[in-house]
């Protein structure tokens, strides 16, 4: 997709955001950006434990009963992302591109590739063979499913976006059929290398820097140095509580 020219794009990293204030954030800030009132913008953050249903799930991907379910403290969520059901939570480097793709050299058809393409990158740095599987959604560690992909787009501005695994507890996953696939084995960063683990490179403020500067890359992405003001409106407490800078 990258096409030579950059795009102004602010780089926002949250810590710990309940699934609907992000949704509900995804939102105004989509708005905000068909109305060009903020530049693109990349929000990196983590979930507590949240199972989502995309636009083409329904409930029998949720194998737990309600009061399991809540037993875990993990809430069900029916959101207007494309895809089945996921996992959300702790130790998971979500992170929700928010790109207008009205502007010339954007291609919606390549955007999944994209996203698949900055996040292999990011885990090759760190010794990871991840890749690609044919005619499968997400990225792969041979054939364990280590980030899955689920994306929105209204007026041609995205939302929602990518959960990579980093040291998620993958029990979570025995709850749901995820991604529509029984027989699919979920993995993450920590569990496919013990090296990862001894050297650091299940870091999740690592992996962050390293899928932002690929995301950058792969999108033509310039961060600025501070979010705009119309944004920190946006953001609210958020801003002020969390906000971090990437260089």
């Amino acid at each position: 997709m990258t096409t030579g020219q950059q795009h102004s794009c602010a780089l926002v990293c949250l810590g710990l955001v309940p699934y609907r204030a992000a949704w509900e954030l995804q939102r105004r800030l989509a708005q905000a950006r068909h109305a060009g009132d903020i530049p693109d913008v990349v929000l990196l953050l983590e979930h507590p434990h949240t199972f989502t249903i995309g636009r083409r799930g329904g409930a029998g991907e949720v194998l737990a009963s309600p009061a399991h379910l809540e037993s875990l403290g993990a809430d069900v969520i029916e959101v207007d992302r494309g895809g089945l059901a996921t996992y959300h939570g702790p130790g998971q480097l979500v992170g929700y591109p928010i790109l207008d793709l009205r502007q010339p050299g954007r291609e919606v058809r390549r955007y999944l590739r994209d996203l698949e393409q900055a996040l292999i990158a990011a885990l090759r740095e760190i010794g990871l063979p991840a890749g690609r599987v044919e005619q499968k959604t997400g990225v792969w560690v041979a054939d364990r499913k280590i980030a899955s992909i689920g994306v929105r787009f209204s007026r041609w501005i995205s939302s929602h976006g990518f959960a990579l695994n980093v040291t998620t507890d993958l029990s979570y996953f025995n709850h749901i059929v995820p991604c529509g696939m029984p027989t699919v084995q979920m993995t993450s960063v920590a569990q496919e290398s013990s090296a990862a683990r001894e050297n650091g490179a299940a870091d999740m403020a690592m992996l962050r820097v390293r899928v932002a500067h690929h995301l950058a890359r792969v999108f033509a992405l310039r961060y600025v140095d501070e979010p705009p003001a119309a944004l920190r409106e946006l953001l609210g407490a958020l801003a002020q509580d969390s906000v971090e800078a990437l260089r």
